[in-house]
């Protein structure tokens, strides 16, 4: 078991290996990207990947404070699931208003994997792989779909 210290150095070097991994890859309009701290340029829709002791996912979050205003940014991404699917090449999960351990409501569509952990070095290669392939194509879902959510916010 690792201190709280120790997890938080291990996950940063994980995320540090990751984007130096990533840098020289563009984004789908060609640009230099920052890609573990992707900005989609909507407010409240975020794309994030996670990786702990037993799992891995990497999703798109709708987190506005207001759950009515979360449910029309998830019927819009509804109205693309079938692009968004097409463009991942497999389907995601997805919730509607789920709670979260700091008291909020937030809506997810999201791919998790199991028996994965960032503190297991020799397992990075793996997560590495899960979220490479996944981001990119979410950059490249996100340049034909992103219009359609500036016209929301």
């Amino acid at each position: 078991m690792f201190t709280r210290e120790q997890a938080s150095l291990i996950k940063q070097e994980f995320w540090t290996t990751f984007g130096k991994y990533m840098s020289p890859i563009p984004s789908a309009e060609g640009n230099r990207i920052n890609w573990v701290n992707y900005h989609t340029r909507v407010k409240n829709v975020y794309f994030r990947m996670d990786a702990g002791a037993k799992s891995a996912m990497i999703y798109i979050a709708i987190q506005h404070a207001d759950p009515g205003i979360q449910e029309l940014y998830f019927e819009q991404f509804l109205e693309l699931k079938e692009l968004l699917h097409a463009t991942l090449q497999e389907e995601w999960e997805w919730q509607l208003h789920t709670p979260t351990a700091d008291g909020n409501v937030t809506t997810r569509i999201y791919k998790e994997i199991s028996d994965v952990s960032v503190f297991n070095k020799d397992q990075w290669p793996e997560l590495i792989s899960f979220f490479k392939q996944r981001i990119i194509a979410l950059d490249s879902f996100w340049e034909n779909a992103k219009h359609t959510f500036h016209a929301l916010h």
